[in-house]
């Protein structure tokens, strides 16, 4: 999302700071039960879609310099306040992203600010987040570590290698290729998919490849629920990423439509994530 960037900050920041003492106190003038009483809501409409939302995810909203730390009991199926933390770093509002928190025990959450139950389109962005979360707990760093462009990373220090990687998105051969991958998917004809992913293949270095198949899994993957979640509850579909200029957000609308051709061919699929991410990057 867009403000992944500040928050990969943040969780570098929160990973060396020092827990903070929890309070009990919800933010101020803000009643948040019947708002996340719907997260529960709507995965009792949805839950069938993927396993992903089988159950819901812990809620960090961030709100007058704190974050507010919602866990969810299945039993009772509410949000209980769980902890409370500072945030230093004026978390702007907006803000969509999952991440695991260091001063909750390194567990993942769905991060955002209250706004997000403001309109039918949060929600669904929230669902976006838990197919995140899903991926965390699922193979997400299993995964990751086999990658080389990870290592590389990790080995740089670069803890935000995902957010601005030096992709070659401009070059002509990277953007021509792509284009024609997009509108053979659209038109639902992935006959010639394997040929194009070969020559994209071709084009890109095993870092490049590495890095795109990587979005094209993570968030190709949350983008392809998000729009199941959407129209389950007849909203409309993110078709963001579609067309130039290309950014990494090319690849959730990429990963989608990929996504969506091998689940064609392989049902199955969609619902072993991993081997998903191996028929993708293969």
């Amino acid at each position: 999302m867009i403000f992944r960037l500040l928050f990969a900050v943040v969780a570098v920041l929160l990973s060396i700071a020092p827990a903070s003492p929890a309070r009990s106190q919800e933010p101020a003038s803000l009643n948040l039960t019947a708002a996340l009483d719907r997260v529960f809501a709507i995965q009792e409409k949805i839950k069938n879609i993927h396993p992903a939302f089988d159950r819901v995810y812990p809620i960090a909203i961030v709100r007058g310099g704190a974050f507010y730390i919602y866990e969810p009991d299945p039993e009772t199926r509410h949000y209980r306040l769980a902890t409370t933390a500072p945030d230093p770093f004026n978390t702007p509002v907006g803000v969509r992203a999952a991440m695991p928190l260091d001063f909750w025990g390194n567990r993942i959450a769905c991060v955002i600010t209250p706004e997000a139950f403001d309109d039918p389109r949060g929600f669904v962005l929230i669902f976006h987040e838990f197919v995140h979360c899903y991926q965390w707990e699922s193979c997400e760093l299993r995964l990751k570590e086999k990658m080389g462009v990870y290592r590389t990373a990790m080995e740089r220090k670069d803890y935000m290698w995902e957010l601005q990687y030096p992709f070659p998105y401009d070059t002509d051969d990277f953007r021509q290729t792509y284009e024609a991958m997009l509108a053979v998917l659209q038109m639902s004809s992935s006959a010639s998919l394997p040929a194009i992913r070969a020559k994209l293949k071709e084009h890109l270095s095993p870092e490049d490849w590495e890095y795109m198949t990587w979005q094209e899994w993570k968030e190709g993957l949350a983008r392809c629920l998000e729009n199941a979640v959407a129209a389950r509850l007849g909203q409309h579909a993110n078709r963001g990423g579609l067309k130039r200029p290309f950014t990494r957000v090319t690849f959730y609308a990429g990963g989608e439509a990929v996504i969506r051709a091998l689940a064609e061919e392989q049902p199955a699929i969609l619902k072993d994530i991993e081997a998903l991410y191996h028929r993708i990057a293969e």
